[in-house]
Order: structure tokens, then sequence, then C-alpha cells
């Protein structure tokens, strides 16, 4: 994983926020939400087939349009949890995981009821869509949507995490931000 930290540093420049993730790696159970101060979660930047299109949920809990994803619960493969929470909170089958990280976001998640407001690490990873683009809508979820990326992108509206990962994706389209090679 902090390899995969150093990587991302040098695609993106943002060495700092990737150095609060990799020193974050020593926290203990740093992948267990019984850690209180905060744990790593795994999102997916779920895309259509054609690459034009994001797939987003209307969280329950959040009440916010956001990316797929959720807890590590343990699992310290973050793309295997993006690709699980994926799976489960869209119901789309084949779909396939990029194993390099796309995005990295720190954000405090307020308390709620007996969990007291904590830090998630939220590792976020390329997951595309297989040739289904129909989703089903989990509990977790008030709505799903394929939202076009390049609206995304110009949307004053949307999350400022959204808008980072819409305009860093249009620029991987362009050809100006790589992909490594992997673990």
């Amino acid at each position: 994983m902090r390899k995969m930290f150093q990587r991302y540093a040098s695609r993106t420049a943002d060495g700092t926020l990737s150095g609060l993730f990799a020193a974050f790696l020593e926290m203990p159970d740093c992948f267990l939400r019984s850690n209180l101060e905060g744990h790593f979660t795994g999102s997916a930047w779920l895309v259509s087939n054609d690459g034009q299109r994001v797939l987003l949920t209307h969280h329950r809990k959040l009440d916010r349009w956001l990316q797929l994803g959720g807890h590590a619960d343990g699992d310290s493969d973050l793309a295997r949890v993006a690709l699980r929470e994926a799976g489960e909170e869209s119901g789309l089958p084949d779909l396939e995981v990029e194993f390099e990280i796309f995005d990295l976001d720190r954000h405090w998640i307020p308390e709620r009821g007996e969990v007291p407001g904590h830090w998630h690490y939220d590792v976020r990873f390329v997951v595309r869509c297989g040739a289904s683009e129909a989703f089903v809508v989990s509990e977790e979820s008030h709505a799903l949507a394929w939202r076009n990326i390049a609206e995304i992108a110009t949307d004053s509206n949307a999350d400022e995490s959204l808008r980072r990962m819409a305009l860093r994706w249009l620029e991987r389209q362009r050809g100006e931000w790589g992909v490594g090679s992997g673990e």
C-alpha cells in the first residue's frame, strides 16, 4: 500500500496527502471501523463502458450524491474493497478494477448515534462497468444515476471531490494523467 501511495504522489504532485495516508498505515486497526479516530475506506469511480459517464449514489446516510464505496472492515486490499462495494451497491455484474490509486480524499464523518465523529481515509480506484449498465439500487442509497463526467467537472453544485475526480478523469482521457503499472 505504501508503494501505491508513493506512485500516486509522483503522478499527482500531491506528496502531502499521500504522506498523511502512508503515515496512517502505522495506526493500529487502521482498516477497521472500530478505530474511532479514523479508518481506511475504499471507493469506486465506476465508469461506463464508453468512459463518458460515472455511476453515483444518492447516499442514504449522508444525503449527498457521491461515488460508490465503503468500509474496509479489516481488508487491507483497498482495490478489492472498492470493487466489492461497487458490486454490492450497484448490482452490476462483470466489474473490473484498476489496481492503481485514482484519488485520495480524507474527510470528516460527523457523529451519528453512538458513533463519534471520525476521519475517513478514502482510497479511490477506477472500476469499469461491463456490458450491462442496468444497476439495482441497494438499501444504502436513495437512488443511483449515471452522470456525464464532463458535466460533473463544471457543476459548481457537485461535491468538490467529485469535481476533482471528474477533472482528473478528463485529463486522463486526453493523455495528460498517467496510470501506473500496478502492484
